[in-house]
């Protein structure tokens, strides 16, 4: 399964987020994009989103650049899943895009949710 990850600039997504998945199983299961993670080359995210089977979106810090990736996704029908922080809140907006919204604790916690969610 291709999976893109979206997600705020607003926290420290390399160590709370992308370092957790790549050192998952997830990523030996599925083929995750990382837009921040180094890239030979820039990529569009636009292209890509169309592209892809699952928006994984950390929604616990409000994002503009996010917004607009979230919008491609869902006009191009991608299903999008959403994931924030404990006590963190996540804009109402968002649920015009997809009701499939998960909380999580921390990274470990983070990583057994999303373990349910992708293996169905």
């Amino acid at each position: 399964m291709k999976i893109y990850v979206t997600h705020s600039s607003s926290f420290d997504y390399q160590n709370e987020l992308y370092k957790p998945l790549r050192e998952s199983d997830l990523n030996n299961q599925h083929q995750i994009f990382l837009p921040h993670e180094e890239q030979a080359e820039p990529v569009s995210s636009k292209i890509l989103i169309q592209e892809i089977d699952i928006m994984l979106a950390e929604v616990s810090f409000p994002s503009t650049g996010q917004g607009i990736e979230l919008g491609w996704a869902d006009a191009f029908g991608t299903k999008v899943l959403f994931i924030h922080k404990k006590d963190h809140k996540y804009s109402s907006s968002i649920k015009i895009i997809s009701d499939d919204i998960f909380e999580y604790n921390d990274s470990a916690d983070l990583i057994g949710v999303l373990s349910g969610l992708l293996s169905t």
